[in-house]
């Protein structure tokens, strides 16, 4: 799979998260169920690494991609609840009918691995599949959101 970022916009430029990255550093955090309806990002604007509009063709890559995507990794959120890493295991949770998800939460933010660097201008090597290698056991607490 190619090398995966997470974006957002700042006043010191466009920030831009290695999800490699952020994987290694919350993989021992612990895990709670969260509701799914609770994700805001479900109700926000298809978000593209590309400046316009998906296309079909990219609606249906992403399609392959929720169909692969697996509900045994927790998705990633940030200290303020945004989903840094996991939307298409959003996407596969709402579609088989699920209330919750497992989710790992940084306390605070980790800084970017990029400020100000446009996204075409990002390392796109193969992304390591090291990390998907861990699965720390599953804690139940109590939801965040």
């Amino acid at each position: 799979m190619r090398k995966q970022y997470y974006f957002r916009h700042s006043k010191r430029g466009l920030l831009a998260w290695d999800v490699d990255r952020l994987m290694m550093r919350s993989r021992h955090f612990d895990r709670a169920h969260i509701s799914v309806a609770a994700i805001r990002e479900l109700d926000l604007a298809f978000a593209s690494e590309f400046d316009r509009a998906p296309t079909w063709r990219d609606v249906i890559n992403d399609v392959g991609l929720i169909d692969a995507a697996d509900l045994s990794y927790p998705i990633i959120l940030s200290a303020d609840g945004s989903v840094m890493d996991g939307m298409h295991r959003v996407t596969k949770a709402v579609l088989l009918g699920r209330a919750t998800i497992e989710a790992v939460r940084f306390s605070v933010d980790p800084e970017p691995d990029y400020v100000g660097v446009s996204p075409d201008k990002l390392p796109y090597q193969e992304a390591t599949s090291r990390h998907r290698e861990i699965k720390p056991a599953t804690l139940r607490l109590p939801m965040w959101l």
